[in-house]
């Protein structure tokens, strides 16, 4: 999908009469406000929906003129309406990552007061879908604003502005990071502990949200939630040269396998039994006969090669030809090749089927088509019809209109915010942070966030701040209703935990 620089309008009659310019409206904000009920843990919570819109504006005016408008941002806010203090309730600010991506998942899957109804199996569900109370909200504990930056759902720049200035890094995490402090001002909220949450590429923007809203605005944070975290691209980004991703890949190689009865007996007995095997594995021998490249001894490239089509699934002669080191995108397609089926990336527990089973590279992601009609569908239905925000644009869901996304700050260098994250940690040595796992992500593998975790340097007196969950689940762990569950407890339990006692 084509990235424009800049949004088409046609030509009015004057306009194209006259050499002058006609300036065009800038967009109003607007905002739709609803009242609702959800019961949560068998309590009814009455709360108030925000749907609307937040001007962004260029910092520094000219001549005393109104700062000029860039952009405008679309948000949906859920605040509980029971409560005496509403300035000092917690507030989370929620998005999703891509970079592309709108905030549709957490807000429909995990967070919000309602949520889409998906099968018990990993399966699609087929439509119609259907939209429920979500009776595994956050808002029992915390007020929520979902943000899509821009270019994402609803949120687009002004007419004559070009999107691409905001397709960037850093021009990212200053955008998002404004509007949460025109949010917290306009409503008020400066008082209340403050949370991010973030999935995916959002764990990048939120840990680089930690440190910018510290040294910009001063604002602290209590907290940062991480679902299926990235920090350091490194450990994601299977280059020449770079051995680390095929170490911190294998053991969700065999979670997959394992799922898919792919192992031999011994090892799919007990999946945890077998998990820290392979961690084993993946830390010592295998990391150290990478690190010999073509040295390696012909007898240990042998058992290493052995062990690996053992703890993949695959069979020895592919694992060889391989170099010992198999791409994720190869593992997808030839894991369950004989059966003519593929496997998820988000999700390794869905499976595909491709048009040419002995192709190298997958059709698709089976795991994202499975959720994306549901999502994009209730969505689009839920704004319209229960939070009465009417819009004709198209809700971008997930869309390549922000590509190419750009990384002026990490040039000839892989991302990597954690410095960021942990910088922020120093200097503010109340804010915790908790990091969610899938076992079956195949996008942000769980040895690859506790690499990285293990290598923040943190003093061990801050260790403690950092917590780690796992679920049997993928990258959007919520759509499996176990992963749903325990997630909304640790959610809840790590939030309260982050909240001084203002009553001793």
């Amino acid at each position: 999908m084509e990235s424009p620089s800049k949004r088409e309008t046609p030509m009015t009659e004057k306009e194209q009469k006259t050499d002058t310019p006609i300036e065009r409206p800038i967009p109003q904000e607007k905002v739709a406000v609803t009242q609702h009920a959800v019961t949560i843990g068998g309590q009814e919570v009455a709360y108030t929906a925000t749907a609307g819109t937040l001007i962004l504006r260029q910092e520094d005016d000219e001549d005393g003129k109104e700062p000029a408008a860039k952009a405008e941002i679309f948000f949906v806010a859920y605040t509980r309406n029971d409560v005496a203090d509403a300035g000092a309730r917690p507030l989370t600010f929620s998005f999703n990552g891509g970079p592309g991506s709108s905030s549709a998942w957490l807000h429909l899957g995990l967070l919000g007061p309602r949520r889409v109804l998906m099968q018990a199996e990993p399966l699609a569900p087929p439509p119609p879908y259907q939209l429920v109370d979500n009776e595994y909200a956050l808002l029992d504990v915390s007020d929520l604003v979902f943000i899509d930056p821009v270019t994402t759902g609803y949120s687009r720049t002004i007419p004559e502005e070009k999107p691409a200035q905001f397709h960037d890094f850093q021009k990212d995490i200053e955008s998002v990071g404004e509007f949460i402090r025109l949010y917290t001002t306009r409503y008020k909220r400066w008082r209340s502990p403050k949370f991010l949450i973030g999935e995916s590429y959002g764990t990048t923007r939120a840990a680089g949200l930690s440190g910018h809203l510290q040294e910009r605005y001063g604002m602290y944070l209590n907290g940062v939630m991480l679902v299926s975290s990235i920090l350091d691209f490194q450990t994601a980004r299977f280059d020449p040269g770079n051995d680390l991703p095929y170490l911190l890949f294998l053991p969700t190689y065999t979670a997959t396998a394992w799922y898919h009865g792919q192992l031999v007996p011994e090892l799919q007995q007990d999946l945890q039994a077998t998990l820290r095997q392979v961690e084993a594995f993946a830390q010592g021998p295998y990391a150290l006969s990478l690190m010999k490249g073509d040295a390696l001894p012909d007898t240990e490239r042998a058992e290493i090669a052995e062990q690996l089509a053992r703890y993949t699934g695959l069979a020895r002669e592919y694992v060889e030809q391989t170099n010992l080191r198999i791409n994720i995108h190869r593992f997808v397609k030839e894991l369950l090749r004989r059966q003519r089926r593929t496997v998820g990336r988000l999700d390794s527990r869905f499976t595909g089927i491709d048009r040419d089973a002995a192709d190298d590279v997958v059709e698709y992601d089976p795991s994202y088509a499975a959720i994306q009609g549901v999502f994009s569908t209730m969505l689009n239905d839920y704004l319209r019809s229960e939070l009465d925000f009417e819009s004709d644009l198209p809700y971008e869901i997930l869309t390549e209109r922000v590509r190419p996304w750009r990384y002026e700050q990490h040039q000839n260098q892989y991302v990597n915010v954690a410095e960021t994250l942990r910088k922020a940690m120093c200097q503010n040595q109340n804010l915790r942070v908790f990091i969610a796992n899938g076992y079956y992500d195949l996008a942000t593998p769980y040895l690859a966030t506790e690499y990285t975790v293990n290598h923040l340097a943190l003093d061990p007196i801050l260790r403690d701040n950092l917590a780690m969950a796992y679920y049997e689940a993928g990258h959007m762990m919520y759509v499996h209703g176990p992963s749903l569950a325990q997630l909304k407890d640790d959610l809840a339990g790590f939030i309260a935990a982050a909240i001084p006692d203002r009553h001793p």
